[in-house]
């Protein structure tokens, strides 16, 4: 198999392979285990999860108690608010995942003003949580997560995060920008969604059993977003390992997009969806 390809997470220091795992949704599944063995067997080292992703920490706990954690670069996230809210999911992940430190520890979904106003209260704030577990050597980087493209500007600019969350795909390029912006301030970016999210792979699949033919793939949507040279990880969900082993087939083998091919993907998805 070849190798899949690694990127550094902006100015960081880590270095992942550019495709990672999304654990949102791997508990759910009776295949959960055998998904994050067969992502781990592969060689993905980026997996992404939340304190609040129902069993995920606990899922991936057990496996690196198993098998060690080796070249694994775990994403945690807390979707509090405040500074005491913070330190308890950094510790809470910390004991679950059966770690010493988690590399990059997340606020979560920070897509309103408020929201942000909120986190980055010097007193009160989670942001300074996380500060300050990062001064325990509890976490490694400090990123946060957005769906709010007005704001993210702000976010990647701040000089606050290593790492910034986005949606992107040809479902959704808006972002596009906002992965150049990351670049030129050493900002890591993580793609989320980037075969589409759910309602739109549904619809993307099933036009395929119907027939469709197109460029509209798993694959080429997986293709479009690492065929960005400023995106440093994809996270795709998988809750099976067939879908882990379809994204590493694409991931280590994908020539990237030329600038027609990318038009023509964003223009069947805007069509589809």
């Amino acid at each position: 198999m070849t190798p899949l390809r690694t990127r550094p997470l902006g100015r960081s220091g880590l270095v992942v392979t550019d495709l990672g795992l999304g654990a949102m949704d791997t508990p759910t599944s009776k295949d959960g285990a055998a998904t994050l063995a067969a992502a781990r067997a592969a060689g993905i080292t980026f997996v992404d999860t939340a304190r609040e992703y129902a069993g995920s920490e606990f899922l991936i706990g057990q496996h690196v108690r198993e098998h060690g954690i080796g070249e694994l670069v775990l994403s945690s996230k807390t979707f509090s608010h405040s500074i005491n809210g913070a330190q308890r999911d950094v510790d809470r992940s910390v004991s679950t995942l059966g770690v010493e430190q988690v590399p990059l520890y997340q606020l979560h979904d920070i897509s309103t003003d408020e929201a942000w106003r909120e986190a980055r209260d010097e007193d009160e704030g989670a942001l300074a949580g996380l500060k300050i577990a990062q001064f325990r050597g509890l976490i490694g980087q400090i990123g946060v997560s957005s769906h709010n493209t007005a704001l993210l500007p702000e976010l990647i600019t701040s000089g606050e995060f290593a790492a910034v969350m986005v949606e992107y795909s040809a479902f959704f390029p808006e972002t596009a920008p906002l992965i150049e912006l990351a670049a030129e301030h050493g900002v890591g970016i993580i793609v989320m969604r980037p075969l589409g999210g759910s309602g739109r792979t549904s619809a993307m699949r099933t036009a395929i059993a119907e027939g469709y033919e197109g460029p509209l793939t798993p694959a080429e949507l997986l293709r479009y977003v690492l065929s960005n040279p400023n995106v440093s990880v994809a996270i795709p969900g998988a809750r099976h390992p067939d879908r882990v082993e379809a994204n590493v087939e694409t991931a280590s083998t994908y020539a990237p997009m030329t600038a027609a091919e990318r038009a023509a993907i964003e223009a069947e998805a805007a069509a589809l969806y």
